[in-house]
């Protein structure tokens, strides 16, 4: 049982008047992949003139330049956020170091598992690319294509690889995508498969310290108390905010959007937000 009762809200107003510090999801909160939310392009920029600390931390495969400029492209105000942190920028970061060690050998065979023939996740890494699982020597999920693939396309391409142990990386550990066509399976779900395969993946993103880490210290190392993340998964953001020591929110009008009982989510994912609020609006 969870001792703290959790506080229901019309919007963001009262957090801003308890924090300084933000850590926002994008997909989700901000935007459905296609439409900024009702009230979240003002919200966004309410924030930022009133002085707070944003940084948009987003699983997103992508490194952050993209994730950015397709915000700019939806409508969002260029200045209204401080930082943004995709799992694919902590990612892609990661692999550099280990090039420049010498851990990941030049043009390494990379089975890249993207979306719609998306290669900046490794665009400047020492990879060569293959299309066959065969032939990889280590596996790459940055995103899914769950509303034009089934999960059978997905362990025809990967299970060469998983029976050979080819190490995999997960940028984004969503199970769940929001789509065009409603709710499909996202980047998560294709890792799942790739273990109940046989092989072992390395999941970088929310609910995984090293995100969040990553994120705080853009922000400047702030007290965890005037802290709050905002996110529309209780799995990755509320999951995640609870083991950093943050504050959490939940957005209930993104993938939860559509749930009856959000008592027992939390109580399946052992994780509980302090708020739960509709939309990211300023009210």
């Amino acid at each position: 049982m969870r001792a703290k009762s959790i506080e229901h809200l019309d919007g963001i107003g009262p957090l801003a008047e308890r924090y300084e510090v933000f850590l926002l999801d994008q997909f989700g909160v901000l935007h459905d992949g296609h439409a900024p939310y009702p009230g979240a392009v003002a919200a966004l920029s309410t924030l930022k003139r009133a002085g707070k600390t944003v940084v948009l931390i987003s699983n997103s495969g992508k490194r952050a330049g993209p994730n950015e400029d397709r915000l700019l492209k939806l409508g969002f105000a260029a200045g209204s956020w401080d930082h943004f942190v995709s799992s694919g920028e902590v990612a892609w970061r990661r692999f550099h170091e280990m090039a420049a060690t010498g851990a990941l050998r030049p043009g390494t065979k990379c089975l890249l598992i993207s979306r719609d023939g998306d290669r900046s996740a490794i665009e400047g890494l020492p990879f060569a690319l293959t299309e066959a699982g065969e032939d990889a020597e280590l596996v790459l999920i940055s995103a899914s294509e769950g509303d034009r693939h089934d999960l059978d396309h997905y362990r025809r391409l990967l299970a060469p690889a998983a029976v050979r142990q080819v190490p995999c990386y997960c940028t984004n550990p969503d199970k769940v995508m929001l789509t065009a066509v409603g709710p499909r399976f996202g980047a998560g779900e294709i890792a799942d498969l790739y273990e109940s395969l046989g092989g072992g993946v390395t999941r970088i993103g929310k609910p995984f310290p090293a995100i969040f880490d990553a994120a705080l210290a853009l922000a400047g190392e702030p007290e965890r108390a005037s802290v709050v993340c905002v996110g529309d998964s209780v799995e990755h953001d509320i999951a995640g905010g609870n083991g950093v020591g943050i504050a959490t929110a939940l957005v209930s009008g993104g993938i939860l959007a559509d749930t009856a009982d959000l008592a027992a989510v939390f109580d399946g994912c052992k994780a509980w937000p302090d708020y739960i609020t509709g939309l990211f609006s300023f009210r």
